[in-house]
């Protein structure tokens, strides 16, 4: 009786698989891979550009060619994107919250931050 279970339980994996494709396909056939670059080249375009104000005002960060004199210099901190996300939301030391980022926004810049000066990506992720 387990063993048929088992063969049960196998089958239907394998069907689902034929069915549905492989798990790491994304919404559109795109890969978990694209949809992380995707990720980062928003969080580098909101670092550099469309944050207001943009973080590369303030923040020294190598990949992004910022030079801010006001912020600490990113490469040498090499925050977590944990602590990025957390100084987004709420504001840290003379670096005002970003209310007006959503939490797509949040994450990516978060992420490229991270990923970019060194630092650990999100926990849990």
């Amino acid at each position: 009786m387990a063993r048929q279970r088992l063969f049960g339980l196998i089958f239907a994996l394998i069907c689902g698989l034929l069915a549905f494709g492989p798990v790491n396909a994304g919404t559109d056939g795109v890969t978990a891979k694209q949809a992380q670059e995707a990720e980062f080249e928003l969080g580098k375009r909101l670092f550099t550009k469309t944050a207001v104000p943009a973080c590369a005002l303030c923040h020294t960060l190598r990949d992004a060619a910022s030079e801010g004199a006001v912020g600490p210099v990113l490469d040498e901190i090499k925050p977590d994107a944990d602590r990025v996300s957390k100084a987004l939301r709420n504001g840290l030391g003379n670096m005002p919250a970003f209310k007006t980022l959503g939490e797509a926004e949040i994450k990516a810049l978060a992420r490229y931050v991270s990923q970019a000066s060194g630092g650990a990506g999100p926990s849990g992720n």
